[in-house]
């Protein structure tokens, strides 16, 4: 039989997941254009998100051991039409006029659910189909592809939300998915895996094993908790920033500055995949972030002008790619590959789980302490610094979350065992 472990299999693989992911991002971009304009509230749009993520949260580590247990194309399958038809739902009661927020919520929730199984067995699914010395080269593809569902699926699910509402975006959603669906199921060649250890034993061994190895590794685990840190903070940022630039600027501004962040990562991908394998990949980590929390969330805090905002926006995600591939590399060389499914999971949960409690806080310090704050500023240096009237609250915080990035990054480059990792 052909060796499916080479990397024309993994382009195909990357190919027709990059195209479902581009389409699965257009629906949620959408849905927060509309719930903005149904209620103004900046909780109740990250509500959207938090929704989703809950799920995938509590349900990682017991799916983390069935992945790597079930077929994983069978898997990554079943979740993506499991999603597919959660969206197909929300255009079903869309059209039929009782779409309220408690129906994303719930919907988003089983989005969600469907998302813990279909990321941890995609991760999976990379490792078994590339060479290990394709491994720099496909975290910088698998950045590229991040980098231009970033840059495009705000213009295009703006550009079709503007011309046909939610139900355009919903049906080129779907329609994405079914060719991604197609090109999966006969062009893509997924190897499968006899896990000799585990075969038989009840999922919680495999959970164990996942802790036990994280408890042996603290240099991945502290990488884990810098990760969990900054998407902490990364959350806050994106429940702010439509509260900000929706009512400073407009939905085509908001669509821009996400493109602008996209056009940033492709250039980053491209720098990612001609850099040479870095002396400590640690490094490459956190200066990466360090760069992204020291400068967007300033420009944004302290600027009204749009253009300034997405030269902000391009600076702040232009090291994102190079961050990411060698995150990747580092942790499909750290892990063995019969538990990967398992501490990927551990990871997720370890990782996303500050995604909603940002989220959270973003909205309700958004709604209740900054704006508010900022109302009673008038005339004051605080007024010259992030403005006036609504979204002047918004960029307050954003001078705080950079602040605090900038410690956060500070603090986990000094950590000795995360530092002494690839030793």
């Amino acid at each position: 039989m052909k060796d499916e472990k080479n990397f024309t299999n993994f382009i195909v693989l990357w190919s027709t997941q990059t195209l479902s992911r581009l389409g699965s991002s257009l629906t949620p971009f959408a849905l927060i254009l509309w719930s903005y304009g149904e209620t103004g509230s900046a909780l109740s749009t990250a509500l959207l998100t938090v929704s989703s993520y809950v799920p995938y949260i509590l349900l990682s580590l017991p799916v983390g051991a069935l992945t790597d247990r079930l077929d994983k194309k069978r898997l990554i399958l079943a979740a993506d039409t499991a999603a597919a038809m959660c969206t197909l739902a929300i255009l079903l009661i869309w059209l039929s006029g009782s779409l309220r927020f408690w129906h994303l919520y719930l919907i988003n929730a089983f989005i969600g659910t469907a998302q813990t199984f279909q990321q941890p067995a995609s991760e999976v699914a990379v490792t078994l189909v590339t060479p290990e010395d394709k491994y720099q080269k496909a975290g910088s593809l698998n950045a590229l592809a991040y980098s231009i569902i970033n840059m495009a699926s705000p213009a295009i699910a703006a550009a079709l939300y503007s011309a046909g509402g939610l139900p355009c975006v919903i049906a080129v959603d779907l329609l994405a998915f079914a060719i991604s669906a197609i090109s999966l199921i006969f062009f893509v060649k997924i190897p499968k895996t006899v896990n000799a250890v585990y075969d038989g034993l009840p999922a919680g061994s495999g959970l164990k094993e996942a802790a036990t190895f994280l408890s042996r590794n603290a240099g991945v685990l502290q990488v884990m908790l810098f990760l969990a840190a900054i998407n902490f903070i990364a959350s806050i940022y994106n429940a702010a920033l439509p509260a900000m630039v929706l009512n400073f600027g407009n939905e085509a501004m908001l669509a821009s500055i996400q493109s602008v962040s996209g056009i940033a990562m492709i250039v980053g991908s491209a720098i990612a995949a001609m850099l040479p394998v870095p002396k400590s990949r640690v490094k490459a980590i956190t200066h990466s972030l360090f760069i992204a929390m020291g400068t967007e969330n300033f420009m944004l805090a302290f600027s009204r002008q749009p253009a300034i905002w997405c030269i902000g926006a391009f600076l702040g995600w232009i090291c994102i790619p190079v961050m990411n591939a060698n995150l990747d590399a580092l942790m499909r060389s750290s892990i063995p590959q019969d538990i990967q499914g398992r501490v990927y999971s551990a990871r997720n949960m370890l990782q996303f789980f500050t995604i909603p409690l940002g989220y959270l806080a973003g909205g309700i310090l958004v709604d209740a302490v900054f704006e508010p704050f900022m109302s009673g500023m008038h005339g004051t240096v605080l007024n010259q610094l992030f403005g006036t009237g609504k979204g002047s609250g918004a960029a307050f915080l954003f001078a705080v979350i950079g602040v605090f990035g900038v410690l956060v990054c500070l603090f986990f480059s000094r950590l000795k065992a995360m530092r002494r990792l690839e030793n």
